[in-house]
């Protein structure tokens, strides 16, 4: 059980003994079953596509932690974010010094009170880092009331809410290589995080800013431009040559993987990119 049939057929010839060929061996072992791989292999579990659909406010929330470079080479900082998948707004956000379960209790804690959800009323979705994936934030949740899903390992588009948010932040021109204390990387990303919520006309909410889809006023906001935008087109139709202007519709739904139809099945991915 613990030499190979090569290993054998030599070690047999050595003792001057000679049984058959190596082949011979390894035909034997096949017929009686015993040919299969001898080491213990990890067997990767089997992990399901998250398909989450938000169609209002606090009721799918997104969250993940990202690392700020320190004044010195090989010190972090870490950027703890919620946010509501449906408006993008970003419902709690903390920065600490490490990265573990008891921080994430307690920030997720504060950030559900503060947002006065419910029993049974919100997803929390993430991804599978340890303090994600922890049993004390598993057991915080349950408690609440507060349904948990995961991403599946190594797949980005799982989570693509809070992945952009970072993205979106650390490209903004005053974002620095590093910080040069906790208490500097706190202000920045306080103001940063303010003006994503509140200043930020994002693409994909119909150029509305996230503040305006979570608290109620995107109707309103929209009836306000669409407003000047037909006082534009009376005064001067000449310059509109297809059409009236028309502002961009707010999505009444958000998806984590939509569910795959006839039709998104047989689209070619540079079709479903676009889309």
């Amino acid at each position: 059980m613990d030499r190979t049939p090569t290993e054998v057929y030599a070690a047999l010839l050595d003792e001057g003994v000679y049984h058959c060929s190596i082949r011979t061996m390894y035909r034997i072992l096949a017929e009686e079953g015993a040919s299969q791989r001898r080491t213990r292999e990890r067997k990767h579990g089997q992990y399901q596509k998250p398909e989450l659909l938000a169609e209002r406010p606090n009721q799918l929330w997104s969250w993940d932690i990202t690392r700020l470079k320190g004044p010195r080479p090989w010190t972090w900082f870490y950027l703890y974010v919620i946010m509501d998948v449906y408006s993008r707004y970003v419902v709690g956000y903390t920065i600490a010094y490490q990265e573990n379960h008891s921080l994430a209790r307690e920030f997720i804690t504060e950030t559900i009170q503060k947002q006065n959800i419910a029993r049974d009323q919100l997803t929390l979705h993430a991804d599978r880092g340890s303090s994600m994936t922890s049993r004390g934030v598993a057991l915080l949740l349950s408690d609440l009331g507060v349904v948990k899903t995961h991403s599946r390992p190594h797949v980005s588009n799982d989570n693509p809410y809070s992945e952009s948010q970072f993205k979106t932040l650390k490209y903004r021109p005053e974002f620095p290589e590093r910080f040069g204390s906790i208490e500097d990387a706190r202000s920045l990303c306080g103001k940063l995080l303010d003006w994503y919520n509140g200043e930020h006309h994002h693409g994909g909410l119909a150029l509305l800013t996230p503040a305006m889809v979570h608290h109620g006023r995107a109707e309103e906001v929209i009836l306000q431009r669409q407003s000047r935008l037909d006082a534009a087109y009376q005064a001067n139709p000449a310059r509109f040559v297809n059409r009236p202007p028309a502002h961009p519709e707010l999505p009444a739904a958000v998806w984590i993987n939509p569910p795959v139809t006839r039709e998104t099945a047989n689209e070619t991915p540079q079709a479903a990119n676009e889309t």
